[in-house]
């Protein structure tokens, strides 16, 4: 059965409109290789392949929303919210999951833009999960691991922002010196972040992610609704706005 917002959501968003394309992905090129293949000439596709090679976004948005419906619809919001990072009202109707990657620089950027988005509402709740890309990303899941840390000493958000802030640096040395700048209890942050519990907390987001068939980072998903890849902050408020309203609505 599909949920009733998911159904909501689908109108919510052929309403506004069905933004395109996506961060980075696990198909991404490494970025020495990338800058590398820019200097090369893209082939033309042949006159009689255009038409086969062309899609069609809101199909592919569709199929990929019917598989987050499908997989949320069998777990509650204290299981998918209870161990992760959050920020906002904790009864809200309406809940932002961020699939993210601290080594992804547009996860970077959409940070900066959700923290107005959240900051700016007192009705909706925002968790972060992790989703580190490790075949592009090879600090990644360290990164995941020293947040996790931080957040055993109530500290995510001020690391998360500095990991963000410093992604150039990302590395064994800034983790510390990160930790330390925020005042971190060293030893307890050390032995937290290389423990069995910071890897499977990271592992479970990463799983759920992948059940969610998430095509890239970052990744929105709103109660159940996925925001389509490169959706304006304007597109988040006018959904959470008419998410809102509906549940109001009803008796």
């Amino acid at each position: 059965m599909v949920s009733t917002f998911y159904r909501v959501g689908v109108t919510v968003l052929l309403g506004i409109g069905i933004a395109t394309g996506w961060g980075c992905t696990q198909a991404s090129q490494p970025p020495d290789q990338a800058a590398t293949d820019e200097a090369q000439p893209e082939a033309a596709p042949a006159e009689s392949d255009a038409p086969e090679a062309a899609s069609d976004p809101q199909a592919e948005w569709e199929a990929q929303q019917a598989q987050v419906a499908e997989v949320l619809e069998t777990k509650s919001r204290d299981e998918l919210s209870s161990s992760s990072p959050t920020k906002g009202n904790a009864d809200a109707t309406v809940v932002v999951y961020k699939f993210s990657d601290f080594q992804c620089p547009f996860c970077a950027i959409a940070a900066a833009d959700m923290k107005g988005f959240v900051d700016g509402r007192d009705d909706v709740l925002y968790v972060y999960k992790h989703f580190p890309l490790n075949s592009i990303h090879p600090e990644a899941t360290p990164a995941a691991k020293a947040a996790w840390a931080a957040q055993q000493q109530d500290q995510f958000w001020l690391y998360h922002d500095g990991l963000f802030a410093y992604q150039d640096r990302l590395g064994e040395a800034y983790y510390v010196e990160l930790a330390e700048q925020i005042g971190l209890d060293i030893e307890q942050f050390n032995r937290d972040r290389n423990s069995d519990a910071a890897a499977q907390a990271v592992a479970e987001d990463l799983a759920l992610a992948e059940a969610l068939e998430l095509p890239g980072t970052p990744a929105f998903v709103m109660n159940d609704l996925l925001i389509p890849g490169g959706a304006p902050l304007e597109f988040f408020n006018e959904a959470a706005d008419r998410l809102k309203a509906y549940d109001e609505s009803q008796p």
